[in-house]
């Protein structure tokens, strides 16, 4: 049994060590440039595929709106033209479905906001037209529910900001009108809690002057209605809402009466309460929150009292405090952020006062793995030995399974 604890302590030696030794060969905490988009474009959609590669569809340039599309291959680290949409848009919404395809719908089009929608399939590289939305919107929310449809919600038309709701049914490819929300709102975000419901917070409400808004509200797919819940502490439009790994959701930044806010606070789901937590180092509005693999947010661009942003900073949860990470190669705003397999971050686009072609790559900070159990049942050859615990390799694993040498 001593030559089995002696192995154990090595192996666990082992293991922290080539964990600490893959990290040695990147540089944590900052940024590289990468290949940059085939059209420069802002106000653009980027999505995950299933098969690793990054989908940059749409968006808007100094020619106007866009039907271009590209794929984003992070083990190349280049861009390359794929199908064409259907109809140019931009500000539009961008959800991968369960069976893969990817749902694009509304937006701001050539002369008008937008109620089709068309869905995009990567083992065909093409679009093809679905079903249209029941009310034409841009800079609406989506969000893919645990029984595969999509909440859309919000955002605006030509008659005003949008209270109405509805919900797109993959396997027949329609869009149905679902319970309307307690408020009309614009330039909101929707959260999908750990218990299935939507988190609606904030926004703007008033389409003839600022109405910043400090409701939130909660959509139940059981029963297809909104109920209020807590409020915000404070009202704001342009801000980022992030559902943490303990179920907290992280409001941060955004505009409200008094300018840009540099508050941030955590909406707990089982108190429907908002408290304040620690506040960003920099006010700013249209940034990205991207949840990173070692469980801290990653806070980035935007645009500020000074203007566009470079500057960056990570949340972490354990502390209720933003510290300042690497700064942004190119400041940027209404840019897509995305979160790659490999726990790396993709910003690619936006706008800085002028149109960008631009991509980068962000490479979080190495949290060591936080070991929660070792054990064998006998010294015997072949015998597994589990560890449990996190943050064994990006994405985290949760346990590993290992087996005695023979020698």
């Amino acid at each position: 049994m001593h030559t089995l604890m002696w192995k154990l302590a090595f192996l666990l030696a082992f293991i922290l060590t080539v964990c600490f030794s893959a990290q040695a060969q990147h540089n944590p905490g900052t940024f590289t440039a990468t290949g940059s988009l085939t059209t420069a474009r802002g106000h653009d959609s980027a999505t995950l595929l299933d098969n690793g590669l990054v989908l940059i569809a749409g968006g808007y340039c100094n020619s106007g709106d866009l039907s271009s599309a590209e794929l984003y291959n992070p083990a190349t680290g280049t861009f390359i033209p794929t199908g064409s949409l259907i109809t140019a848009r931009d500000s539009h919404t961008a959800t991968l479905l369960n069976n893969g395809l990817v749902l694009l719908a509304g937006g701001e089009g050539t002369y008008d906001e937008l109620s089709n929608a068309e869905v995009y399939n990567p083992a065909t590289g093409t679009f093809i037209a679905t079903g249209s939305m029941t009310t034409a919107r841009y800079l609406a929310t989506a969000t893919l529910l645990n029984n595969g449809q999509v909440l859309i919600t919000g955002g605006a038309s030509s008659i005003g900001f949008l209270s109405s709701a509805e919900l797109y049914n993959p396997e027949i490819g329609t869009f149905t009108a679902t319970g309307s929300m307690a408020t009309a709102r614009f330039l909101n975000t929707a959260t999908l809690l750990n218990n299935g419901q939507v988190l609606i917070t904030g926004g703007v409400g008033n389409y003839n002057g600022p109405d910043y808004l400090s409701s939130a509200e909660l959509y139940n797919p059981s029963t297809g209605t909104f109920t209020v819940t807590g409020s915000l502490i404070t009202a704001r439009d342009s801000h980022t809402a992030t559902l943490l790994n303990n179920g907290l959701v992280l409001i941060s930044g955004g505009y409200g009466s008094a300018g840009d806010l540099s508050s941030a606070e955590l909406y707990n789901p089982s108190t429907g309460a908002f408290t304040s937590t620690g506040s960003l180092n920099t006010a700013r509005i249209d940034h990205s929150s991207t949840l990173l693999n070692n469980g801290s947010v990653l806070i980035t661009g935007g645009k500020g009292s000074n203007g566009y942003l470079t500057s960056t900073e990570l949340y972490n949860l354990a502390t209720g405090t933003f510290t300042s990470t690497g700064s942004m190669i190119t400041a940027r705003y209404h840019y897509t952020a995305t979160l790659l397999n490999s726990g790396e971050v993709l910003i690619a686009g936006g706008n800085n006062g002028s149109f960008l072609s631009s991509a980068e790559l962000y490479e979080a900070s190495y949290v060591a793995p936080q070991i929660a159990s070792l054990s064998a049942t006998s010294g015997a050859v072949g015998t597994p030995i589990a560890i449990t615990g996190t943050g064994f390799g990006p994405p985290q694993a949760e346990s590993m399974a290992l087996f005695l040498n023979p020698t």
